[in-house]
């Protein structure tokens, strides 16, 4: 496990809200300097009601024992593929349910990143950035919540259930910040009322007024973050309900699977209904050094019908054409099995999926050679993955912000959306 935020991150951030202007409504706002066109394009790409769900597997699983099958090579492993319901692609044994959903996916088998170890990946597949003390970048979560949420909504724009990113809102300032809740989906226990809604609310009345006149003598960026955070607090505390998933689950469990990793999933696609444009839900234990076969197949006996059980409960409700799915880790696992059975992080040459809005089903894009060593076609870097979410989710990739005079874009230089993968 590694913690949400850094000390360095922690620094960043400080030294950044330093820069932070008040609005006439004590609301701190980002000193963005000559932001480029950022309301108008947070304004548009809300109205298209896009929403994503990000689903993370932790640790960083096997393309090799997921979509990219090495049948009869060396470094193929036990695993059988099975056909899928798209003529030339065939994935795992472990993912028959998944199989059947295959024309919804965007396989992407050309996946080549720069960060090998568990930190710096989580940090950089969140961000598309490598991890840098000096400027905290913010996680995908954060940017989609800056440009497709609603200030104004009781419900957080970025929820995450687990423990995964560790780099949080970076310069874009607390008011991005992911809302942290079990990996289930539920509240923790001492979210539950202690007194009656006419007491909290004039508890809340008096909480304001002192705010209020504490704001107009002390307006440091500490005083402010607390403000904000005592804010929503106080309005997710009217909206708690969309968290209680008790009578439903029952139901729901046959076709997500009775796990705590599936329940997260029928979460998500509660609260995307409920109009939270990012959630992301973490699974564990990917990083399989060792028993990498039993640690995968014992994965994908969760992941199965939680993921395609998410993806049928989106498209009923007419939800997927609007919600982009993404399943990914920070790294991938090496073709070559190790002396204990297991395989090591591997970064030239793996795979992640995309699946839902604005994005082009049932299709393999770019291959690896015939052991998975090294891309053969369409190699996509980190920044042009985060470029073909963004522009799938209608937030320009190259949007352009600012700390201080230094401008910072969403993707790095040379970062290109992948349109064969767009609808």
């Amino acid at each position: 496990m590694f913690p949400t935020n850094t000390t360095g991150e922690h620094l960043g951030r400080r030294a950044f809200l330093k820069g932070a202007l008040a609005t006439a409504g004590g609301m701190a706002v980002a000193n963005w300097g000559g932001l480029f066109n950022s309301q108008t394009i947070a304004q548009e790409a809300a109205r298209q009601n896009k929403r994503c769900i990000l689903l993370w597997a932790n640790g960083g699983a096997s393309q090799i024992d997921t979509f990219d099958m090495k049948p009869g090579r060396p470094t193929g492993g036990p695993f059988r593929p099975i056909q899928s319901n798209v003529n030339g692609i065939q994935v795992c044994e472990y993912l028959p349910l998944m199989a059947r959903m295959t024309d919804k996916l965007a396989i992407i088998r050309s996946m080549r990143t720069q960060s090998p170890d568990h930190p710096d990946g989580i940090y950089h597949m969140h961000t598309c950035y490598k991890q840098n003390d000096r400027m905290p970048h913010p996680e995908i979560g954060a940017m989609i919540a800056k440009y497709l949420g609603n200030p104004e909504a009781d419900l957080p724009s970025f929820v995450r259930m687990g423990s995964t990113g560790n780099a949080g809102s970076g310069y874009l300032g607390p008011r991005f910040e992911p809302f942290h809740i079990g990996q289930d989906g539920r509240l923790p226990y001492f979210s539950e009322p202690s007194v009656t809604p006419q007491v909290q609310e004039r508890r809340t009345d008096l909480l304001n007024f002192m705010e209020r006149e504490h704001a107009r003598e002390h307006r440091a960026e500490a005083f402010e973050s607390h403000r904000l955070a005592e804010q929503r607090a106080l309005r997710l505390m009217r909206a708690r309900q969309v968290f209680n998933t008790n009578e439903e689950w029952p139901r729901a469990r046959d076709r997500y699977g009775n796990s705590t990793f599936g329940r997260g999933c029928f979460m998500a696609r509660k609260l995307i209904e409920a109009g939270v444009p990012f959630v992301e839900v973490g699974q564990e234990n990917y990083d399989s050094h060792a028993d990498n076969f039993t640690v995968h197949k014992a994965n994908m006996d969760v992941l199965d019908p939680a993921w395609s059980g998410l993806l049928q409960d989106l498209q009923e409700r007419n939800l997927l054409a609007n919600t982009l799915v993404v399943w990914m880790g920070e790294v991938g696992r090496t073709p070559y099995i190790n002396n204990r059975a297991g395989r090591d992080h591997f970064i030239r040459a793996w795979t992640i999926v995309l699946a839902g809005g604005g994005v082009r089903g049932g299709q393999a894009y770019g291959s690896t050679d015939r052991d998975g060593r090294e891309v053969v076609d369409n190699p996509v870097t980190e920044g042009d993955l985060f470029a073909t979410i963004y522009t799938a989710l209608g937030i320009n990739p190259r949007v352009r912000h600012y700390v201080g005079a230094r401008p910072i874009w969403a993707t790095p230089e040379g970062s290109r959306p992948v349109r064969a993968l767009l609808s």
